[in-house]
């Protein structure tokens, strides 16, 4: 399928593209303050990372959890609904509301991203789709790659892709993370082909396998380090070198 380029950022700006990316993690469900991500752009990309002073963004819900995240759009109900993108737990309510913003919320196309990350256990970073979620039942996920560092050894490394139905009827959960040699320490290449009846997933270019089935409604994207709980570590690291999205012709 011929593939017309739609999106782009490369990150060397002294500035991240407000215009491309918020700089939150669902920051319906906490706030934007709470939510800020750690993140820095210019010679060298993006990069996301855990602030010394971080705190946990939602910690009455999801425990000592911190997370710097950018995404593509935000949508949410009114303050003290529930209503609102990737409800992954019953009690969440919106605290904050949000004027709905569309930045990058494609249907269908080609989706790569070239990035290297530091992760240790306890550590995850991850690069995904949601649907923008106008109505409750379009909230599935494409997850283009998840790597958390207990996946990663000598051997190579657990890459987690996949749909998951999250509260779509529609979709069936098919998400796996087999483990391959490479190391994401290195510049890789991560890519989804999403249409109408499925969606193929690459690493380097190289097909890892397709998914019979397609969330049928727009999406965002959602691009993220998280640390679990609190560690004697190093804070997770993700540089993105570019980021793609073509729209099918």
């Amino acid at each position: 399928m011929t593939q017309l380029p739609e999106f782009s950022d490369d990150f060397r700006d002294d500035k991240l593209d407000r215009s491309k990316w918020l700089p939150f993690y669902l920051p319906q469900w906490s706030s934007r303050a709470a939510s800020a991500a750690t993140c820095a752009t210019g010679p060298d990309g993006l990069t996301l990372t855990i602030g010394p002073d971080q705190q946990p963004w939602l910690p009455e819900i999801d425990g000592l959890l911190r997370v710097s995240s950018l995404q593509t759009g935000v949508f949410a109900g009114a303050l003290g609904s529930a209503a609102g993108q990737h409800r992954f737990n019953p009690a969440l309510r919106v605290r904050e509301e949000q004027d709905a913003e569309r930045l990058y919320v494609p249907l269908y196309g080609r989706f790569e991203m070239h990035a290297r990350m530091e992760l240790h256990p306890g550590q995850l970073a991850a690069l995904w789709m949601i649907g923008f979620e106008d109505e409750p039942d379009r909230s599935g996920e494409i997850t283009i790659m998840e790597i958390f560092g207990d996946g990663i050894d000598e051997t190579g490394t657990e890459l987690g892709h996949g749909i998951k139905a999250v509260n779509d009827p529609r979709l069936v959960t098919d998400f796996i993370a087999p483990r391959l040699s490479f190391s994401p320490e290195r510049y890789h290449t991560y890519r989804a082909d999403w249409d109408a009846n499925g969606v193929s997933f690459y690493l380097n270019g190289q097909m890892l396998r397709r998914v019979e089935q397609s969330p049928a409604y727009p999406m965002q994207f959602m691009l993220n380090v998280y640390e679990l709980k609190p560690m004697d570590a190093p804070p997770p690291m993700m540089q993105v070198d570019w980021f793609r999205g073509y729209r099918p012709i």
